[in-house]
């Protein structure tokens, strides 16, 4: 087998001009004007972005190995795993914003841009602390078992956008609209520019990510370091949210399980974190994991919502 061929910075700076090429089109092309998304295009639009996903897989594994191709395979199937729970978060908000089904596409669109840059940022920073310092395994591997045992015992939680710190921060500083003013974040109240609502709502969007992220970034680091694995990764489950959540939203009924599920697998990437100095486990077999994990709790929440709906008579 051929060497792998090394990762620069023109990989890099191809990989995020392709991206913005694509989100670019995305706006300006295909979702040019506020609409519902429909479930049929929702699921075409999902399958796009899993295929486009395994064909970068591919490509990882004839130009970097199969290894580092099942690296990303297994980042990407945790990082989608864990923005299911984000999805859910979005829904609530969308709802207590009372955000027309048009406009969600938008806020989502600029949700996921800004989450891009942030998550960028986290994974730079992220790497750059495993490479000097050997603690900070151990410790992000720690966090993700404590988070995963702190998710497996969820407490009942009460949205409520207006306690959000940084919804309440813009309120203060930048005047706010009574209403929507279609899918403008910015309006006139006046004569003063103002916030639209839709403009908190993508704030609570962007915080909401952040937190997630929190979360999601360190297990991806637990599956692998390498730095452009844990990015591309990351950015293929992102990019797939939108389209995601128009599939799932109407569907939580279905995922009761899910979280459960999602603890599980952020203890067991925790604990193969804390390990894998003296017990390195095969990438394979941490993708059977996850893959066996997600199975079980989506089959046990489907098996669970359909034993709860009422018999029908003929």
């Amino acid at each position: 087998m051929p060497a792998p061929v090394p990762i620069t910075v023109w990989h890099w700076a191809g990989f995020i001009l392709v991206i913005l090429l694509f989100l670019a089109l995305d706006l300006g092309l295909f979702h040019r004007f506020a609409r519902v998304v429909k479930l049929k295009e929702a699921l075409l639009w999902t399958s796009v972005w899993v295929l486009l996903a395994l064909l970068f897989a591919r490509g990882l594994a004839h130009w970097r190995g199969e290894e580092e191709s099942l690296q990303f395979l297994t980042g990407y199937l945790v990082e989608v795993s864990l923005s299911m729970d984000n999805v859910f978060a979005i829904a609530m908000i969308f709802t207590a914003f009372g955000v027309p089904g048009a406009h969600q596409y938008r806020v989502l669109y600029w949700g996921i841009a800004g989450a891009l840059l942030m998550r960028g940022l986290m994974i730079g920073a992220g790497a750059a602390l495993l490479q000097s310092f050997q603690w900070v395994a151990l410790a992000l591997g720690a966090f993700l078992v404590l988070t995963g045992i702190q998710w497996a015992f969820p407490r009942p939680v009460i949205l409520r956008p207006e306690k959000n710190l940084v919804v309440r921060l813009a309120r203060k500083v930048f005047p706010v609209s009574p209403a929507f003013d279609g899918d403008r974040f910015l309006t006139w109240v006046g004569p003063r520019r103002a916030l639209t609502p839709l403009a908190l709502v993508l704030l609570a969007v962007e915080t909401t990510d952040l937190l997630f992220a929190v979360d999601s970034i360190p297990a991806v680091f637990g599956v692998t370091q390498n730095a452009f694995v844990v990015f591309t990764s990351n950015i293929f489950a992102i990019l797939g949210l939108r389209s995601l959540y128009f599939v799932l939203a109407g569907a939580m009924d279905y995922f009761r399980y899910l979280r459960f599920g999602l603890a599980v697998i952020l203890v067991v990437i925790g604990l193969k974190m804390l390990v894998v100095r003296w017990y390195p486990v095969p990438t394979v077999i941490s993708l059977a994991v996850v893959l066996a994990i997600l199975a079980l709790s989506i089959g046990s929440s489907i098996l669970a919502a359909r034993s709860r709906k009422p018999a029908t008579f003929t």
